[in-house]
Formats: C-alpha cells, sequence, structure tokens
C-alpha cells in the first residue's frame, strides 16, 4: 500500500509500504481521509517524532476492509471514524477509567503506524461506527470534536450560563456547538480572525468578538454587564487568550485550559490574582476519553453528527491533498498565515 512515511525532520516521502493484516480481535480500515493535527507539525517540520521511519495520521474515517478473529462489533464495510489512543488498561489511571493518563499507552499515529496511509490496523474498540449521512470528510473530525466535548465535561459544564470561547479553531468552534447543544444561555466566540468568526455565526455563537478590536473589552462589559462568563474554555494555547481567560471569568466560574501552550506563559501576580478574588476554578483537559472506552465523548460526536445538531462546515476544511502529495501539504504549514482551517490527506 501507499503510506505517507516520515523518515527524518522536513523527510516526508509517499511510498510503499506492506498492508497491515488484522491479529485477533482486530481490524483493518481503508482510510477515506485524515486531518492534519496541530501536534502533526513538530513531528514532521521539527524534532518531535518519537522515532524514523514512522507513519504519523490519528484523525481519520474510513471504511472497515478487514476483521481479525473474534471481531464482533462491527463488520466489513462499516463507515468508522478511528479512535487514536491505545491504553494498557491495566495501570490505575485506566482502572478508574481516566485512560488519557495512562502511562503506558500507545497512540496511532506517533507510536504506532497511523493514518497518512491506504490503510491502518487497530483494535476492535479503536473505532466508532457513524451512519451514511455522515460524509468521511466529517468523519475525519470525530477527534477534534471529541477534545471539545471532553473540555466541556472536564470543567463540570452545566446549562444557562453565558459562555466564552478563546480561539475560533476547529476544536473551538466544537466546543461552542458542543456548549449551545446543552443549554448555553449565550456563546462569545473570541478570535482575531473575522472569517473564522464569520463561520462561528454560521455555527451558533450568539456573539462573536474581534480581540484586535481596542474596544472588544468594553463591548464584552457591556453585554454581560460586568460579570464576566460563568464558564471559559480556552483552545488556542496561546499567551494571551490563557491570559484573558483569566480577566473575563467570573466570579465562582470555572475555566478550562483545553488548548496547549507551546511558549513560556508568565503571569503577573495581578493578572494571577484574579483566580483568587473570582474564586474560579481552572482546570485542564487532555485527549479524549472516558469510560467505559473509549467514551460517551465518541458515541455523542457519532449520534450529534447524524442529526445534524453538531455543525459541519465546507469551511472548516481549508484544502484537500491526495496522499502521494503529503510533502506539499506539510511545506503549506511553513508560511505562517498560509493555512486557515483543516488540511485533509485524501484517498480516492
Amino acid at each position: 500500500m501507499k503510506a505517507g512515511v516520515l523518515h527524518a525532520k522536513d523527510d516526508i516521502r509517499c511510498e510503499e509500504i506492506p498492508t497491515p493484516v488484522p491479529s485477533k480481535g482486530e481490524v483493518v480500515v481503508k482510510v477515506r481521509a485524515t486531518g492534519i493535527c496541530g501536534s502533526d507539525l513538530p513531528r514532521v517540520l521539527g524534532d518531535g517524532a518519537h522515532f524514523f521511519p514512522i507513519v504519523l495520521g490519528h484523525e481519520f474515517s474510513g471504511e472497515v476492509a478487514e476483521v481479525g478473529e473474534g471481531v464482533t462489533s462491527v463488520k466489513v464495510g462499516d463507515r468508522v471514524a478511528g479512535v487514536p489512543l491505545v491504553p494498557c488498561l491495566k495501570c490505575d489511571d485506566c482502572q478508574k477509567g481516566n485512560y488519557a493518563l495512562c502511562k503506558h499507552y500507545s497512540f496511532i499515529g506517533s507510536r504506532e503506524q497511523g493514518s497518512f496511509a491506504e490503510y491502518v490496523k487497530m483494535p476492535e474498540r479503536n473505532v466508532v461506527r457513524f451512519d451514511d449521512s455522515v460524509s468521511f470528510e466529517q468523519g475525519a473530525f470525530f477527534e477534534p470534536a471529541t477534545v471539545a466535548i471532553h473540555g466541556l465535561l472536564c470543567a463540570d459544564y452545566r446549562a444557562g450560563e453565558d459562555v466564552a470561547i478563546l480561539g475560533g479553531g476547529t476544536v473551538g468552534l466544537f466546543t461552542a456547538q458542543w456548549a449551545k447543544i446543552f443549554g448555553a444561555k449565550r456563546v462569545f466566540v473570541f478570535d482575531i480572525d473575522n472569517d473564522r468568526l464569520a463561520l462561528a455565526k454560521r455555527l451558533g455563537a450568539d456573539v462573536t468578538v474581534n480581540t484586535l478590536d481596542k474596544d472588544f473589552r468594553q463591548q464584552v462589559d457591556e453585554l454581560t454587564g460586568k460579570k464576566g462568563f460563568g464558564f471559559v474554555y480556552e483552545t488556542a494555547g496561546v499567551d494571551v487568550t490563557m491570559k484573558l481567560a483569566f480577566e473575563i471569568a467570573g466570579n465562582k466560574s470555572s475555566v478550562c485550559f483545553i488548548g496547549t501552550p507551546t511558549k513560556d506563559l508568565v503571569f503577573t501576580p495581578k493578572l494571577f490574582e484574579n483566580m483568587n478574588r473570582k474564586e474560579f476554578k481552572l482546570t485542564g483537559s487532555w485527549m479524549s476519553y472516558s469510560a467505559p472506552f473509549p467514551g460517551k465523548e465518541w458515541s455523542l460526536t457519532a449520534h450529534y453528527f447524524s442529526t445534524g445538531a453538531l455543525k459541519f462546515d465546507s469551511s472548516f476544511i481549508f484544502k484537500k491533498v491526495p496522499l502521494c502529495n503529503i510533502k506539499d501539504a506539510f511545506d503549506m504549514f511553513k508560511i505562517p498565515g498560509t493555512v486557515k482551517g483543516k488540511v485533509l490527506i485524501v484517498n480516492e
């Protein structure tokens, strides 16, 4: 089969490798679409790969092509999304259902062969079926959609509050939609890109805020009566938005950092003191799993994608690139600001 094989930093090639064969309890999926995740960039363009050669890719959908002995939950031809985490299921964290915290995990697309290929193999429990009404392109967005709802749940989300989403990227826009689905009073999306804010509006955001506007804080104060927000979800992982979360959180609110920072983050004592004075709860969110594996995050995504309540817009996709042009896809990320949205690697 063809696969995008990473041999060294910035050396990814489309080449022939053996097609995987399922063992007992495993399935082989014919990959139809795979998203390039932000975490793939340092692995390809930086020094983040665990080893070479490696086939990356973990945000994917496709069809079950072959099943191993004992597989009963799916059959050949089923449309499925891939669940990339492969927990040990034996450690204390796994036994408590905290699979994302497993210390002995593997991960499809970073620690074992991933979906930048025509076929990928995984345990039976690592596929989630989805409805025929859901396209393969939309199916490749299961993983970011589950990351979003996991963050929502980590902050003990409840309905009836004003909710702020900091960052209008893929995860941010899904977080905004989950907040609406589960009863937010109003959802505010903050970003610096008017196109992303327009998309947020189309997907149901009540208010959009461009933080490049000089008076955006005054605008927010007027709309919230200077009370701030009951829930704040930071999804960009950048200095400005992580600090802004402390400023706009309301009294007794909940703040969740879904975004992953890549640089040092320094708070002034005055800014940090907001957490003390407002008595807000701060938590992080990591991946997208709960018991029973892979968790309600995945079953709810399958359900709300199928009903249309969790909306998918073609604007999520910046460009679709054939597998054998995978190097061109990663080259686009070398020029800051070029890529606005998800790049999908597709197999016809």
